[in-house]
């Protein structure tokens, strides 16, 4: 799969949900592997902040990113679009502190971006999969979140209020193609009970019933509800009359738990790469939300290339005599046993590493380690059946280096280790010359890893 970018631009207008002020904004086309910037042109040299995990400062009533002294608040659901959406790379320009809170949901964003369109890119979308269990829990709250493997990015959320109107509910999306549908109209929601304290914090000055679910669950005087009604500008109320209060009847029952899936997926944007995995999310909130974000950064910082997937139960694209058709090497030359995955710039291959390698036999006797030299030319070994797999004849060509660079060996390779190749072009090949990129992995690191440039050259 490749990136994606939007088409066109689209803009959008309307109130900020806490500052009140009337706030325009605008998504833009970007190039590869920008991800997702936003631009405060209201501003003096209209600063850029990187929309990633690390620049979140608060998580109190939204979710707000910063640089320094610049600020832009409640961008949970436009990010949370994006990436629902599948779109990598975008510049997002606000004029003013926060993103406009429009309906209190992602329907507006979605319906504009399916409308300007989507445009793919050359980059590959480089897709973190989750192979093993993650979990971040906040014992105060009671908020955990779990991340699991899984074929795509999916999502269940389980909530629980001290409300009878949603004491406990559940929403699942089991993949992004259904968000448009069964999520992105979910909107935001308050309790009356929270409406006082928000004033008292100068917030929600662009709050109304417009734009949020508000549930009257616990009772108040006819004197206080009337005041607060005044306050928001909306009309008086029966003070004995409990329930949900808003302008739009609710879409789902199960509306205010959607609306925090929705939230997840916004705060998972931040992460900064698309997921491969399934979110199990108890009690969620943006600031567990944005906890779970910043471990994920670190997690795929550690790995910041990742090994390919390997099932030896499966059929190899290439097997070793398919191999012997296309190299020239033989043993104790051989360096790669089979390949599992190709495509028209990639490559992985594998080769099992046993005691009976002829190297090993002095290098050294007591401690047998698999030379770096070695190393280096298995991984060209597998770059060159990507090279020759697409030529006529291959038997007739040879694939010999021209220059290595940037080679790191970070681990040793003993006997007993399976090594997987992960190579890649780094461009076309022109006049015979291939550059490629070669990882080797045990397990989940990278062992080693170089750039070379080979030349094809025809046997005489």
């Amino acid at each position: 799969m490749k990136q994606q970018t939007l088409k066109g631009s689209f803009t959008l207008f309307g109130k900020g949900l806490h500052t009140g002020l009337s706030i325009t904004v605008t998504f833009n086309p970007a190039p590869e592997n920008t991800g997702y910037k936003i631009q405060r042109i209201d501003l003096e040299g209209e600063p850029i902040i990187d929309a990633v995990a690390e620049n979140v400062v608060d998580t109190q009533r939204g979710t707000v990113v910063a640089k320094g002294d610049v600020r832009v608040s409640t961008i949970e659901h436009g990010m949370s679009a994006l990436y629902a959406m599948g779109i990598d790379n975008c510049l997002i320009q606000v004029n003013g502190p926060e993103f406009p809170i429009l309906d209190g949901s992602a329907i507006k964003y979605v319906e504009k971006i399916r409308e300007i369109g989507l445009q793919e890119q050359n980059a590959p979308k480089d897709f973190y999969v989750i192979r093993k269990k993650i979990e971040i829990k906040d014992d105060k709250s009671g908020s955990c979140i779990t991340l699991l493997p899984d074929e795509e990015f999916s999502i269940t959320a389980m909530c629980s209020f001290e409300s009878k109107f949603i004491a406990s509910q559940f929403a699942t999306l089991d993949g992004m193609s259904n968000y448009a549908e069964e999520i992105a109209a979910a909107r935001t929601f308050v309790f009356v009970r929270d409406i006082e304290p928000l004033l008292n914090a100068n917030l929600i000055k662009g709050g109304s019933l417009d734009n949020a679910i508000v549930i009257y669950e616990r009772q108040m005087s006819q004197e206080n509800l009337d005041k607060l009604a005044d306050v928001l500008g909306v009309p008086h109320m029966d003070a004995t009359n409990l329930g949900y209060i808003q302008n739009k009847p609710l879409v789902w029952d199960n509306e205010c738990t959607r609306h925090k899936l929705l939230d997840i997926i916004g705060d998972m944007a931040l992460i900064g790469r698309p997921i491969k995995g399934r979110i199990v999310a108890t009690r969620p909130g943006h600031t567990v939300n944005n906890k779970f974000a910043r471990l994920m950064r670190k997690e795929i910082r550690k790995h910041e290339v990742q090994a390919p997937f390997y099932d030896p139960n499966e059929a190899p694209i290439m097997d070793v005599n398919r191999i012997r058709e296309l190299l020239p090497h033989r043993y104790p030359m051989q360096l790669v046993d089979k390949v599992i995955e190709l495509g028209p710039t990639t490559i992985v291959g594998v080769k099992n590493v046993t005691s009976n390698e002829p190297f090993f036999q002095g290098h050294f006797p007591e401690e047998p380690v698999m030379p770096g030299v070695l190393m280096v030319e298995a991984m060209a070994q597998c770059g060159g059946l990507l090279v020759l797999n697409t030529l006529e004849e291959p038997e007739r060509w040879s694939t010999y280096f021209m220059k290595i660079d940037d080679v790191k060996f970070r681990q040793k390779v003993v006997p007993g280790d399976t090594l997987l190749f992960k190579v890649e072009l780094l461009a076309p090949v022109r006049h015979g010359i291939s550059s490629m990129k070669g990882y080797m992995f045990v397990g989940d690191n990278v062992v080693a890893e170089a750039t070379f440039t080979a030349q094809i050259i025809k046997n005489k």
